[in-house]
């Protein structure tokens, strides 16, 4: 790892409330034996300097994971970006030397494990403001790299403009998209459904 990606700080997105799913935390589901959440952890936590888990309500449910869990710091739950400007702030506070923040979803078992890597490269060869990664022909927004100096600009469109979709706060900046392949997996696959952990099972053992 080079001195430059470890001053990226990893941030664990584990808000959602898995309706589809009838409830719960999705990241704490299994698949192979093991919840999401592992998974994510072992994939990601080589890639940056550290992990923070953000997650709202009881924070002793995720205790076992050895993470601080930061709960977000903008009222009624407004989504992924909430959890983005929760880890920037702790950033700031807690880690000076941190000038970027990695995000991720806590249901991607299959994280790339040259994510970090490769959008860190993306957004200083592009000289971009932010990075984000794409497969598929789609973007994933949730799977971005954030600079820490926008955490102010980040808050105000949150709280005073109301802003929830990650897109729309992308599109003001200088967005570097870096393209995974979709084989053998798709590495941003999600478990949004009970078939999704069906599937996820299968695609552990490919």
């Amino acid at each position: 790892m080079t001195n430059k990606l470890r001053q990226i700080l990893g941030v664990v997105l584990a808000g959602g409330l898995a309706r589809r799913m009838g409830g719960g935390d999705k990241p704490m589901r299994g698949i192979a034996g093991r919840p999401i959440l592992d998974h994510v952890i072992e994939r990601l936590s080589p890639q940056c300097e550290g992990l923070v888990l953000n997650a709202n309500g009881d924070p002793a449910r995720f205790a076992s994971f050895g993470l601080p869990i930061l709960a977000d710091t903008v009222a009624d739950y407004p989504g992924p970006l909430a959890g983005v400007l929760a880890a920037l702030d702790w950033a700031a506070e807690n880690r000076r030397q941190t000038l970027w923040v990695i995000s991720v979803a806590g249901d991607c078992p299959f994280l790339p494990r040259d994510l970090v890597e490769r959008l860190y490269r993306a957004l200083q060869g592009e000289s971009a403001e932010l990075a984000v990664a794409s497969s598929g022909g789609r973007s994933h927004p949730v799977i971005g790299l954030w600079s820490v100096a926008l955490r102010h600009e980040l808050r105000h469109a949150l709280i005073e403009e109301n802003l929830r979709k990650i897109d729309r706060w992308t599109a003001r900046y200088r967005l570097a998209t870096v393209v995974w392949p979709m084989e053998p997996v798709d590495p941003f696959f999600n478990a949004n459904t009970v078939e999704d952990l069906s599937e996820a099972e299968r695609l552990t053992k490919l």
